[in-house]
């Protein structure tokens, strides 16, 4: 195959493996053992995100007017992609496990829901939980003040039959506070992860 057919393949292949894409990592995996390297790879495939490594000059080439543009600036050096197609923090939440285990593996940059991040940002957004670990910790949290309602609703029926509705109203409004304050902190972790998410493109 002639060499400018060759670099078009590649290329292809590049474009056809970020469309559909909801996120794309840029990483430099300079001074990784090929036993790190395996153990990144299968943690990300688990996770379901591809990761491939391209040249530069290739990524340059399949990035130009796509949502992803914004990463050529960052093409230098060794360079590899995790792209993530359903859970668009998937792949950041890999690498930036795998990065405390392997202090070689960098982020460079990142685009996520077509928004650009810088190495820095692109950390934060990759310390956010899954959709799903943000639900369980909220149906765990409600789970518990529930049963606890249960149980005061209960003492409240019970003193109300000892004492009289006033005392057992004091027993309410005390209570109050056992359902509604775990509760309103995972409302609130739910807040900062929609606020990180929608944080405006990096200049």
């Amino acid at each position: 195959m002639p060499r400018i057919e060759e670099k078009q393949s590649v290329i292809k292949t590049i474009k056809d493996s970020i469309e559909g894409a909801t996120s794309i990592v840029l990483v430099d995996y300079r001074g990784l053992s090929v036993e790190q390297d395996t153990e990144l790879r299968k943690s990300l495939r688990e996770a379901n995100v591809t990761y491939k490594v391209f040249k530069n000059s290739m990524m340059s080439f399949a990035f130009q007017g796509t949502e992803f543009e914004a990463l050529e600036k960052h093409l230098a050096g060794p360079s590899a992609i995790a792209i993530s197609y359903e859970d668009p923090t998937a792949g950041p939440r890999v690498l930036l496990k795998q990065s405390k285990a392997f202090k070689n593996l960098e982020f460079k940059a990142g685009v996520v829901e077509g928004v650009y991040y810088d190495d820095a940002t692109i950390v934060k957004i990759a310390a956010i939980p899954s959709r799903e670990e943000l639900l369980s910790k909220l149906l765990g949290s409600i789970k518990s003040p529930i049963s606890t309602f249960a149980r005061t609703i209960k003492a409240v029926a019970d003193k109300a039959a000892e004492t009289g509705v006033a005392t057992a109203a004091e027993l309410v409004s005390d209570n109050v506070a056992v359902v509604a304050e775990p509760v309103a902190e995972v409302v609130e972790e739910v807040a900062v992860e929609t606020e990180v998410t929608t944080i405006e493109k990096t200049e």
